[in-house]
């Protein structure tokens, strides 16, 4: 996997706000945003960087262009596969989604347009979704013969088990509407699309208010536990709490002392 820099990024922007916030637009509409093996590793240096960076506390993932969000890997401009050895392929969740990047501050995803396949690796590592009123999601894997596991399996702690056998299983044949992804809990919000990006900036510019360490671990308890038992994840977060608090008491210290040179 290559590591570049933001100023020689070709697929994707990576924009830093004064106020906090990270935006990372995929841009490629010309392919409708379908990831190939640059934009993989453009996006793992980006959640690197993010990861890394103190000033940015809070990340927006949008897309360019006007008819899509993402619609999964390119077809044509493919990623790097070992069809020899197909134990040496990578999962492509690996480089886009937050969490597999060990990113633990909060990501809001903004869709629109179609929203298909290999996006879900981005819908189900962020916190929070919005999209807009035209926005369409679908998993077209079975329609070309193809098995949908991994983008399915990911989803299952944000929707209904009936609801993604239904998409899945449905393919290129049926596609959830912005009002159905509401109803099923995909989405938090849907908005008309010149309100969407205006949205989730203000969302993410309040969270990026907050201390990062409380968000950080707020984040990471709660993801953790959709891989635990409950009483273990009951556990499990009251850790958070005695390591995160004591760390922000001590920060909250430090303010009172130089409010001008900690946020």
């Amino acid at each position: 996997m290559k590591t570049y820099q933001p100023d020689s990024f070709e697929t994707i922007r990576y924009e830093k706000g004064t106020d906090g916030v990270l935006s990372i637009t995929l841009d490629r509409p010309q392919r409708m945003n379908s990831f190939n093996q640059r934009m993989l590793d453009e996006m793992h240096s980006a959640w690197r960087l993010f990861q890394h960076d103190a000033d940015l506390r809070a990340a927006i993932v949008s897309a360019a262009g006007d008819r899509a969000f993402c619609t999964g890997v390119d077809v044509v401009d493919s990623i790097d596969e070992s069809p020899d050895m197909p134990f040496d392929e990578r999962d492509p969740g690996e480089s886009l989604g937050p969490k597999q990047n060990l990113v633990w501050k909060p990501v809001i995803t903004a869709v629109h347009g179609l929203c298909a396949g290999g996006a879900f690796y981005l819908l189900n590592e962020s916190d929070i979704i919005l999209c807009s009123d035209d926005a369409q999601f679908f998993d077209p894997h079975v329609s070309f013969g193809l098995v949908s596991a991994c983008e399915p399996v990911g989803a299952l702690h944000r929707m209904p088990y009936g609801e993604i056998m239904r998409m899945v299983l449905m393919g290129n044949d049926e596609r959830i509407t912005a009002e159905t992804a509401l109803r099923i809990g995909l989405v938090s919000q849907v908005l008309p699309r010149e309100a969407l990006l205006p949205t989730a900036r203000a969302l993410a510019a309040k969270i990026a208010e907050k201390p990062t360490v409380a968000m950080q671990g707020t984040v990471r308890a709660l993801w953790e536990a959709l891989d635990l038992p409950y009483s273990a994840a009951v556990q499990n977060a009251y850790k958070y709490t005695q390591i995160g608090n004591r760390i922000s008491r001590l920060d909250r210290g430090r303010v009172a002392k130089a409010p001008h040179t900690l946020r």
